[in-house]
């Protein structure tokens, strides 16, 4: 199975959507604890009340971990599912 064109279609197209998207999600975490770290003067800077800079940083991070989750379930049941389906079918003795 691991040979056919169906799994290595697959295999390709969620290498192309996890490996950007981790890179994307670690550099902006990174980010994130630069900032803490070498730039205080600019992450507790004040945006509105109580709320700072580093505030909305970090409650981003919550938010981004949502919209990369709602990006991959919406990339998988386009690109990936179809595929997997039939695969799964194929070695299940259920060809569709």
């Amino acid at each position: 199975m691991q040979e056919s064109a169906d799994f290595r279609r697959l295999r390709k197209r969620l290498r192309s959507f996890v490996f950007p998207m981790t890179g994307f999600f670690l550099v902006w975490y990174l980010l994130y604890v630069l900032l803490a770290d070498y730039a205080p003067g600019f992450m507790s800077r004040p945006v509105w009340g109580n709320i700072n800079i580093g505030l909305i940083f970090g409650l981003l991070q919550f938010v981004s971990t949502f919209v990369i989750t709602g990006l991959y379930v919406w990339y998988a049941n386009r690109r990936l599912d179809p595929i997997a389906d039939r695969l799964r079918g194929e070695i299940e003795g259920d060809a569709r």
